[in-house]
């Protein structure tokens, strides 16, 4: 079988299996562009096309976008095709994974269950790392495995839960969302993820909102409560500085005194994710005072720190995570990218390849060290790690950057 997606096209022969197969897309593909399938299509003996009809025999769905319009309404194209199905017209809707095992193709990513680290989602998704986080915390993703820390998440399930999340900030009702997912799994049976993240998802008087052990939270991180909370000035420009009294982690406006450090914690993420950044700065500081041996405390301050551009301090806190936990990659990875922002490419090196000894299948520490070699004069060292990252990514902005650092553009 080809190693990636570029040479099975080029050396696929036509092929009967499309023969007389008229087929249309919708949705975002997650394995190549609308054009790129378009020509498999013609490749197989089919004819593609932009717009479903009566002609239409096959309708494929996209697995990293859901065919779903702003208003949250089903495309046109896979409305239009409902309605011929149900009419009794010979259309088959079949999801992206169906028709290409139809084609006998797999895509580079679907090797490794396209399983993805945050950072690479953020490349591939634009969601940044810390919403990635976040929604980890809120419940509506999971990570599958988790190395040394380090969670991969599922493609799918992120590109479905940044849709919600998009559909839920546009004002789309979850009464809508719903009925739409409803219809997508009647003609899709195994598209079941993203009626479970639905389910994560509350209707109330705020919009859309995350349930997890705690109560309610939003999209944007704000968590809610079934009572009306005490007016707070949030905006406090006099007086020292104090972290607002809010009762994000109780039900009442009970004393801080008796927070533990894992409720100052869960406190300064929850500031972190609303970009309250100086105060969830002042709450993990207080949770490391109450735990100063866990490293996760002193990584996430380490983040809140590095975004508030106190670069120093937060490679600090990236050591004191590192030297709590030796095998704590992502210390190791952000370590490594702040260090090579203040210019210390020789401890940046060191950080990364740490990291690489601990896990060598690390995809963003092949790419970042390889761009720290090159600053450091060793070609030949970088090129080997620029073809180790393409090895995991084939389509997104860093592989773009890879390639063309090995001159293949």
């Amino acid at each position: 079988m080809p190693e990636n997606l570029a040479d099975a096209v080029s050396t696929l022969k036509s092929s009967p299996v499309l023969c007389g197969e008229r087929v249309a897309f919708t949705g975002t593909l997650a394995s190549m562009t609308h054009h790129q399938a378009m020509e498999l299509v013609d490749q197989h003996g089919g004819t593609s096309m932009q717009h479903v009809g009566q002609q239409t025999s096959i309708l494929v769905v996209g697995e990293e976008g859901w065919p779903l319009e702003p208003d949250g309404l089903p495309s046109i194209k896979l409305e239009h095709a409902r309605q011929l199905h149900e009419k009794g017209e010979p259309i088959r809707i079949v999801s992206e994974s169906e028709w290409l095992k139809l084609l006998g193709i797999e895509p580079p990513e679907r090797k490794t269950q396209k399983l993805y680290t945050p950072a690479m989602l953020f490349q591939l998704l634009g969601v940044s790392v810390h919403t990635i986080r976040h929604w980890e915390r809120a419940g509506l993703i999971k990570a599958v495995k988790k190395v040394y820390r380090l969670p991969y998440f599922d493609f799918e399930e992120v590109a479905s839960a940044r849709r919600l999340c998009e559909l839920a900030a546009s004002g789309v009702k979850a009464e809508q969302i719903s009925s739409s997912l409803q219809k997508l799994h009647a003609l899709l049976p195994n598209m079941v993820r993203p009626l479970a993240q639905l389910e994560v998802l509350a209707r109330g008087a705020h919009g859309l909102v995350f349930r997890d052990d705690l109560g309610l939270i939003e999209v944007s991180g704000q968590r809610l409560f079934d009572f009306d909370p005490p007016d707070v000035d949030l905006d406090q420009s006099e007086g020292p500085s104090i972290i607002p009294i809010r009762p994000a982690l109780v039900n009442d406006t009970a004393d801080r005194q008796g927070w533990t450090d894992d409720d100052w914690f869960r406190e300064g993420c929850r500031l972190a994710d609303e970009n309250e950044i100086t105060h969830a700065i002042e709450a993990l500081r207080l949770a490391t005072i109450g735990n100063p041996l866990n490293p996760s405390y002193h990584f996430h301050l380490a983040e809140a720190l590095y975004r508030q551009k106190k670069l120093h301090a937060a490679i600090e806190r990236y050591h004191m995570a590192v030297e709590l936990d030796h095998k704590f990659l992502e210390a190791w990875t952000q370590l490594g990218c702040v260090l090579s922002e203040i210019g210390d490419l020789a401890d940046a090196r060191t950080a990364f390849q740490i990291a690489l000894d601990l896990h060598p299948d690390y995809p963003e520490v092949h790419f970042h060290l390889a761009g720290v070699l090159e600053q450091l004069g060793e070609k030949e060292h970088a090129a080997a790690h620029w073809k180790r990252y393409l090895e995991f990514d084939q389509r997104g902005p860093w592989a773009e950057i890879a390639r063309e650092r090995l001159g293949d553009t």
